[in-house]
């Protein structure tokens, strides 16, 4: 079985049974207070396993499931299957890392889903395959753009969803390719621009 569906698989297990026992959802978010208080660190990752509601759980896993080819690149590109899940779990942590000195001293601050490793993956795709299509209809490229715009709408109400990690997982979904190979930039180009010639 893949890692991509293991990960959504549990994933969806963990946020179903959170989602009427709080002090499992509190146990388990992104809760930068406690986490400098505690040092409960392992809330970087267990954020990823937690989400607000259905509706926010299925666009996370279904983004999930629409770049799982991400998976099969990155074992091709880099020739091991531990650059994926390396993607997937920075991608938990480092979009939250400017959320936690933000709110490090905000005990009503909390946040969950694997928005930071779901949008990391989007962006680490469209590197390799910016004019794929999802299911024939919209590209990559296209789908990740209108991901960052709804998160920076989204941003702007109040929520316990970390809409910031979307952009920041973003960034890291190019740079982290782009650290082991930073010839990917120049085929990411000639991708872009074959669509134009």
């Amino acid at each position: 079985m893949s890692i991509t569906y293991i990960i959504i698989i549990v994933t969806v297990l963990i946020s179903f049974t959170s989602f009427n026992r709080p002090d499992q959802f509190d146990k388990l978010c992104f809760w930068p207070y406690e986490i400098r208080e505690k040092n409960q660190w392992y809330r970087f990752i267990t954020v990823g396993f937690v989400h607000s509601d259905f509706n926010h759980l299925l666009f996370n896993m279904l983004t999930l499931y629409f770049f799982k080819d991400v998976e099969t690149i990155f074992a091709m590109v880099f020739g091991s299957k531990l650059y994926f899940p390396l993607l997937y779990l920075t991608g938990l942590i480092m979009p939250n890392i400017s959320d936690y000195f933000k709110y490090k001293n905000v005990f009503g601050y909390r946040a969950v889903g694997a928005s930071g490793a779901v949008t990391a993956v989007v962006f680490s795709a469209i590197l390799f395959q910016p004019w794929a299509m999802i299911w024939f209809v919209i590209p990559f490229i296209v789908y990740g753009i209108l991901f960052l715009v709804y998160s920076a709408y989204m941003s702007r109400r109040e929520s316990n969803i970390g809409h910031s990690a979307h952009f920041w997982g973003a960034v890291w979904g190019l740079l982290f390719p782009l650290m082991f190979k930073p010839e990917i930039f120049n085929y990411f180009i000639q991708q872009l621009l074959a669509k134009f010639n």
